[in-house]
């Protein structure tokens, strides 16, 4: 292993090299230090050009960091991501044609960097199918110029799947906490692990180069062995940034790294508002030991609402990021988590949701149809792509999914335990089709899944024909607020239900006491029949 700057390590970057990026969102493990130098580089060189970066999350501050550091034309040539939602930079090149744009499901990519390490052939998944990352259905190109074949649609043992390709990896950026002198890196306080092992892992299965930025060095021989999480044997160089911040907008917290759990007072309390009544109405779906995941966006607020009502220790959160247990964080900060029971490599979250472990997924939407497709990947000018969303919303058991009603500036009243309109959004949400399908209603119908849609006004449901409504809120007018701001005509549940009037209220819901009422999660069959047998004998 050698010690070198972050500008010394780039030079070694040479034109139409692949990078692979290790990190989170906004600027968990991110290794921003090496990202930075590479502009530096290309903006007084010209060099290197046309490179390819793989990352399964997206990274980013939403302007000029993470991925955003290689938004030039020249310096980019292709980028295949989770996300561009981060870096808004990378999401105008797609959109002009200016570099060849994929977006993939985060946990397929994820888990291909284990399938790289080991060399074997690709990754074979149902995820996906039936949506935009489908090659009927564009194969997750994000750009005009992007090739076709990078994702195959297959048949495995008489049923359709999709097959992800390998490909090769020159450069590997990653981050730690703590290096040693021998390269054995550390992640104590990192708020998230990833899958930093398997990308280490590929890039040396492909002959390519590791450099990992770290806070810190120590001695030789005084880590401890267990908390190694990238050995030393995987890694050629390393970068010291003494100024490493934790995420963007934390420079440490010790919750985030595991190192205390934190008083549930100091867990934010929300504004009531709409976000926090969709928060609300979808904490209304949980259920005693439910294993849940809250995607990034307004589903977030629920581990906020559930802090607020003290049941977090009634139900298991988590997130595809990792954690396990505890208050998945909101906002800038999504993807780390507070009072967290467990933390674990993201290819195996991912492996433990594709089997289908989760109860139930709290996600967001940006539009829905009538056929129950919900699309937050593409719409009017701006490419997102779906992150960890097709992994979780195809593969959990529920999935309630939760926007505000209209887009753009609107604004509510909550009066006496009702809502008033007082302007609202100038956009639908819920459309007649949408832009790009990134959950297939139909696909998801076939398979059994219950699916609520839950905005602050009304909530909808996925029912054999499509969207049905089965509750509007109080103080709503059916046909004003929510039939004739829609761009279809839904099914109206004959027993249509009023919204919970405390979900409208400024006081706690009582969500301890709901969640008290409800069944809770049942025990494995075999587990079930030995205390049926123990009883019995008793």
């Amino acid at each position: 292993m050698q010690r070198v700057s972050a500008d010394e390590a780039v030079k070694l970057i040479r034109s139409g090299d692949t990078i692979v990026i290790g990190g989170s969102g906004g600027g968990h493990a991110v290794p921003e230090a090496l990202m930075a130098a590479l502009e530096r580089r290309f903006l007084a060189e010209s060099l290197p050009r046309d490179i390819t970066a793989v990352h399964p999350v997206g990274l980013g501050d939403g302007a000029g960091k993470g991925a955003g550091h290689f938004a030039h034309e020249g310096l980019l040539k292709r980028i295949v991501c989770g996300t561009f939602v981060n870096s808004p930079g990378i999401s105008d090149m797609a959109l002009a044609d200016k570099v060849e744009g994929y977006t993939l499901p985060q946990g397929a990519l994820s888990q291909l960097m284990r399938e790289i390490a080991a060399g074997r052939p690709g990754l074979i998944t149902k995820t996906g199918l039936h949506t935009f990352v489908d090659p009927r259905h564009g194969g997750g190109r994000q750009s005009r110029s992007a090739p076709e074949g990078v994702v195959e649609l297959i048949q495995f043992r008489g049923e359709d799947h999709l097959f992800f390709k390998p490909f090769h990896i020159d450069v590997c950026f990653l981050r730690g906490t703590t290096a040693d002198e021998d390269g054995n890196v550390t992640m104590e306080q990192e708020a998230v692990f990833l899958e930093m092992l398997s990308e280490a892992q590929a890039t040396k299965r492909c002959g390519g180069l590791v450099i990992v930025q770290v806070k810190r060095m120590a001695k030789r021989g005084t880590l401890s062995p267990k908390a190694v999480k990238i050995p030393g044997i995987l890694v050629d160089l390393v970068v010291v940034e003494p100024g490493q911040w934790q995420t963007y907008l934390m420079e440490y917290s010790p919750a985030y790294a595991g190192e205390l759990r934190m008083p549930l007072s100091d867990i934010p309390v929300l504004p009531l508002d709409a976000r926090k009544v969709i928060a609300r109405r979808a904490a209304l779906e949980l259920f005693p030991g439910a294993i849940c995941n809250l995607g990034s966006g307004i589903s977030t607020g629920i581990a906020n609402v559930a802090a607020e009502e003290g049941v977090l220790d009634a139900v298991c959160l988590t997130n595809e990021q990792g954690l396990i247990g505890g208050a998945p964080a909101s906002g800038g900060d999504a993807g780390a988590a507070r009072n967290y029971a467990a933390i674990v490599d993201q290819p195996y979250q991912f492996d433990f949701y594709d089997g289908g472990g989760l109860d139930l997924a709290f996600l967001s939407f940006a539009e829905a149809d009538a056929a129950g497709n919900v699309n937050v990947s593409r719409f009017g000018k701006r490419i997102v792509g779906p992150g960890g969303f097709i992994n979780i919303s195809q593969n959990a058991r529920a999935v309630v999914f939760s926007a505000t009603f209209t887009a753009g500036s609107s604004e509510l009243a909550f009066l006496d335990g009702a809502l008033k309109i007082v302007a609202d959004g100038p956009k639908a949400k819920l459309v007649a089709a949408v832009e790009q399908v990134t959950y297939s209603g139909p696909y998801g119908a076939e398979r059994g899944q219950r699916v609520l849609y839950v905005t602050e006004r009304a909530v909808f449901r996925l029912a054999p024909g499509g969207v049905e409504l089965i509750e509007i809120a109080p103080g709503i007018d059916l046909e004003r607020d929510v039939l004739g701001r829609m761009g279809f005509r839904p099914a109206v549940s004959p027993n249509l239900k009023r919204m919970d009037e405390r979900l409208f209220r400024p006081e706690p819901i009582g969500l301890a006491a709901h969640l008290a009422a409800r069944p809770g999660r049942r025990p494995p069959a075999h587990l079930a029949i030995g205390q049926s047998s123990q009883a019995a004998a008793s």
